[in-house]
């Protein structure tokens, strides 16, 4: 097989762990070839270049080559725009990795979802006002409505699941894991279905991430509550754990 090489990729570190003394093994989101395994030899030596670079949550440009299922890291370029995010926006944007690795297949290409977490990163990126915080969770919710489209475990919003019969604009409806949407009882979280229906139609536009966060944004705080328990119940059924590892940090560290 030929050694195929890709130079200029954009990409996001969504993950490292050691290889060797002096090596790292990469877990990469890129635009055009989905998430890819890289060695990144000698990452580790205080002299390498990669060093100050191979940082999350930061965009980048890799060259990388080979057949094989982990590819060989050639250079990395920081394409700057922003600083890191910290406080609760990192464990936001390490909550965001966490969905990639656990949810993306390998050498699956998802442009416009990589397009919309570059978006969210900026946000995760900004100043932390009560302002910002607030479109901070927003972004959250439109990253994982669109990731749950893009691949394939988002039912469409406008019409009941099992039925395909159009939503009620008045009447509530829940996304449940399985059923998909369907009536929602007396006392479940849920949305109505004009809400729904415009989140259906935000998830079809050119920018999607953006369109929905707006629409996200605008939600009261009671809609919006009712969409992050559905969005989190959904994705930790497909995500196959009862609690992803940074909602526990997260838990953890406002428990102090």
């Amino acid at each position: 097989m030929a050694t195929q090489r890709v130079s200029h990729e954009p990409a996001y570190v969504l993950h490292h762990y050691d290889w060797s003394e002096s090596s790292l093994i990469l877990e990469a989101f890129t635009r055009h070839h989905g998430r890819v395994a890289l060695v990144a030899k000698g990452a580790k030596r205080p002299s390498s270049n990669f060093r100050p670079v191979l940082l999350p949550l930061q965009p980048l440009q890799l060259t990388y080559g080979g057949d094989a299922e982990i590819r060989t890291l050639k250079s990395a370029e920081w394409m700057g725009g922003h600083v890191m995010p910290t406080g609760e926006a990192l464990l936001s944007g390490y909550y965001l990795n966490e969905l990639l690795l656990r949810l993306l297949a390998r050498d699956d290409a998802h442009e416009a979802l990589f397009d919309g977490y570059a978006v969210v990163v900026q946000v995760l990126a900004g100043d932390h006002g009560g302002a910002q915080a607030a479109t901070q969770a927003a972004a959250l919710r439109a990253f994982e409505l669109l990731l749950l489209r893009e691949i394939g475990l988002l039912p469409a919003l406008d019409a009941e699941t099992l039925t395909l019969s159009p939503l009620a604009p008045q009447l509530r409806y829940v996304l449940v894991p399985e059923a998909g949407l369907r009536l929602a009882g007396e006392d479940e979280a849920a949305l109505e279905g004009a809400e729904w229906q415009a989140l259906q139609h935000t998830l079809e536009e050119r920018a999607p991430l953006a369109a929905t966060l707006r629409r996200v944004a605008v939600m009261n705080a009671g809609v919006n509550g009712a969409l992050r328990h559905q969005l989190r119940v959904l994705l930790h059924y497909h995500c196959g754990v009862s609690t992803l590892r940074t909602r526990q940090m997260m838990r953890d560290l406002q428990a102090l």
